[in-house]
């Protein structure tokens, strides 16, 4: 059942007053219904999906163009649908070569019940893997456009790219950060930072809040570092799903090499996972502007 616009209201509200909250807060991020369950349950404050997590449960590398948009937002719903808190999605680069279709990808997340996505620079293209500035800028305004046209706050999270291309052109990087926050886009991402300095100098080159992927390029900058350089917002992107990963391959390697079942004893006990998956009431409220 979709969300009424009221709970969509609500869910977009709350997400985009965790950006200007006193502390910078983190936003994990799930790959199906039921760590969504298990990340909602542990406590924190929203969800964004993650391609690459998505892309792995389907047997599929990411990054290499393989997921369309719908199978991204059938995934999102799935998220979404799982707890009361708001979701971001990763939309990649908005999966269309226009920004008209990034316009109606953002549509299409919000049908989804998602209240915020990212849009990056990227082109999918090896040799050519970053978008020229202007061309990037136009999508990013075509994102927020569309964003500003819902019934309800839709957070766009503009991201930079050179850094996970192999451009790590620090300058670059905030005149682009810059030019999405004129274009009007409410948070500012750049993954791979390689630094403290680095995340410090975009933080105080731009106005609107900045997203931080922990542990690229800077793995020893915890929370606390991070607010310190100025961030808003920690995402943790495939690394949970990688962290799953690490401990099935650990287990199945014990069991092959050794013959030994001492995983055993780490694995959560069944009935506690049965009790994670256990999902809250997610409120349907009225739709009262459906009825004017």
């Amino acid at each position: 059942m979709p969300l009424s616009v009221s709970e969509l209201r609500s869910r977009g509200a709350a997400f985009r007053d965790l950006h200007n909250g006193p502390e910078p807060f983190v936003i994990p991020n799930p790959w199906n219904a039921g760590t969504a369950l298990i990340l909602a349950g542990l406590g924190f404050p929203a969800l964004a999906t993650t391609s690459a997590g998505l892309a792995v449960t389907l047997g599929l590398p990411d990054g290499a163009g393989l997921l369309d948009r719908d199978t991204v937002l059938a995934n999102a719903r799935e998220v979404v649908a799982a707890t009361p808190l708001p979701v971001s999605a990763d939309l990649e680069s908005g999966f269309a070569g226009t920004p008209e279709g990034v316009a109606e990808t953002i549509r299409a997340a919000a049908g989804a019940g998602l209240v915020g996505g990212s849009v990056e620079d990227a082109t999918g293209r090896p040799g050519d893997p970053v978008r020229p500035l202007a061309e990037a800028v136009d999508r990013v305004a075509a994102a927020v456009e569309a964003a500003r046209g819902l019934p309800f706050p839709f957070t766009v999270t503009a991201r930079a790219e050179n850094f996970l291309y192999g451009r790590p052109d620090l300058d670059d990087t905030i005149r682009r950060l810059r030019a999405y926050e004129e274009a009007g886009a409410d948070v500012l991402y750049a993954p791979g930072l390689p630094s403290a300095e680095a995340v410090r100098a975009v933080c105080t080159s731009v106005g609107r809040p900045v997203n931080v992927l922990a542990g690229s390029g800077q793995p020893t900058l915890d929370v606390a570092a991070l607010a310190a350089c100025g961030v808003r917002r920690i995402s943790l992107g495939s690394t949970l799903s990688r962290a799953a990963l690490g401990g099935f391959v650990r287990a199945a390697r014990e069991v092959l090499d050794h013959g030994t079942f001492g995983f055993v004893g780490e694995a959560p006990a069944y009935a506690d996972v049965n009790r994670w998956m256990t999902r809250p009431p997610v409120p349907r409220l009225p739709d009262t502007d459906a009825r004017k």
